[in-house]
């Protein structure tokens, strides 16, 4: 059966063990009304139908029980994100107690670093991915310059070789070895948000701590979309949003992972609120703080509720369809797509994620070249829901969750006409 055939699509779609999920979200529709191809979950996942029972569930329980939800009710507010805590590090590879949720994934970056970002006058360096998201950009710079160095000293950022559009691991393990002495941290997301190259990451912790540094990660495209092992790895920390694989809702409450190693002992320092004093203390309004276990202790206020009713669906999605299923369905879907487009031999399109299924998640980059940005606004116009990227990249994720191989097919139909019309 050819590969470039709607029969084809609908084969693999019927041999998906996947393929009911997709019924559980809610798929926007386009002008017609009808069901949108929507590639863009690496952006903002999909809402979940039994999202909107959990959030109605919380508010009727605020109108009728006002300020004893917090302790009536199963789960009760006040231990509402234990479940959803154990899901996560389930998700990325972690142990009880190495992962909470609180906070935005910005406002996580920066009491992560008062943590693991603390320069000496030798060793002050922080070594960033290859053009990393914008938010990693400015909390870096600003604590780098919170702490007197200047960013064009402190800050050591990768760049692909001339002509090339990923980062080869021996050059990164360079750069370490170059400025080892100096370097205090190691700062990658798993999965770069432009070029979609994901890292090998067992390889840079160790690499990183053999030279003496911290090795954080921002987890915002790599959560839901890879298989992790964070402990496993040795990671020092974590960062992650939810709203975008893991479909959280809108800027949901973000996801935080510290190795157990930093648990206990002599306390590295960091910021304390209410909300990480140990829980049978809490209500006594002490005014000394005694941490909770593990990275619970890093929380500062509660979590809202209705944002963990919003994320509750979506997550127990993941923990239902497991993510070696999801990771395996990624790889057959996400080739699919690369091979349709090599097939449409265009010279204005280059994909510029690696080809290597180890190297990348669901995510395709498509350089344009030239950039013409009336093929992005054709995609959109035709009901194909993707993002675009200076300068001039298509950024598409067929999510394993609710994407299928047929929207793959009617997306490569779809393009393969815009290129003929432009």
């Amino acid at each position: 059966m050819e590969p470039a055939s709607l029969e084809y699509a609908l084969a693999k779609d019927e041999q998906d063990p996947l393929g009911s999920f997709r019924e559980r979200y809610a798929l926007p529709v386009n002008r017609d009304g009808d069901p949108s191809i929507y590639f863009c979950g690496h952006s903002l996942g999909l809402q979940a139908f039994q999202s909107n029972y959990y959030v109605k569930e919380e508010m009727d329980r605020w109108a009728r029980l006002g300020v004893k939800g917090h302790f009536d009710g199963e789960p009760a507010w006040v231990d509402y994100q234990d479940k959803l805590q154990q899901i996560l590090s389930g998700l990325t590879g972690a142990n009880p107690g190495e992962v909470v949720i609180m906070n935005t994934l910005t406002v996580n970056i920066h009491l992560m670093l008062v943590s693991f970002y603390r320069p000496t006058r030798d060793r002050y360096k922080v070594l960033v991915e290859y053009s990393p998201f914008p938010s990693d950009q400015y909390a870096i710079k600003s604590q780098i310059r919170y702490h007197g160095f200047a960013v064009e000293d402190a800050l050591i950022e990768l760049k692909p070789r001339t002509g090339e559009y990923k980062v080869r691991m021996e050059d990164i393990e360079e750069i370490i070895d170059l400025h080892g002495p100096s370097l205090a941290l190691v700062y990658f997301g798993s999965v770069n948000y432009l070029n979609g190259q994901a890292y090998s990451l067992p390889s840079l912790v160790q690499k990183a701590h053999a030279a003496g540094a911290f090795f954080g990660l921002d987890l915002a495209h790599g959560a839901g979309n890879l298989l992790l092992k964070l402990h496993e790895w040795e990671v020092d920390f974590a960062v992650w949003c939810t709203y975008k694989y893991l479909n959280g809702g809108p800027n949901s409450l973000a996801g935080c992972f510290i190795h157990q190693k930093h648990h206990a002992g002599t306390p590295i320092p960091r910021f304390e609120g209410w909300y990480g004093h140990d829980l049978q203390r809490r209500f006594i309004m002490e005014p000394d703080f005694i941490p909770m276990p593990g990275a619970a202790a890093w929380q500062l206020s509660g979590p809202p509720i209705l944002s963990l009713a919003g994320m509750r669906a979506g997550l127990e999605d993941f923990e239902e369809a497991g993510m070696e299923r999801l990771r395996n369905k990624s790889v057959q879907l996400t080739a699919y797509l690369g091979s349709l487009l090599d097939s449409l031999q265009d010279p204005r399109l280059v994909i510029i994620t690696p080809a290597d299924p180890e190297m990348r998640g669901c995510q395709l980059s498509l350089r344009l070249d030239p950039p013409d940005k009336r093929i992005f606004h054709r995609l959109m116009d035709s009901g194909v829901v993707v993002d675009w990227r200076e300068p001039g990249i298509i950024r598409v994720a067929p999510v394993p969750m609710y994407n299928s191989f047929r929207d793959v097919y009617a997306f490569y139909v779809i393009l393969k006409q815009i290129l003929k019309d432009l």
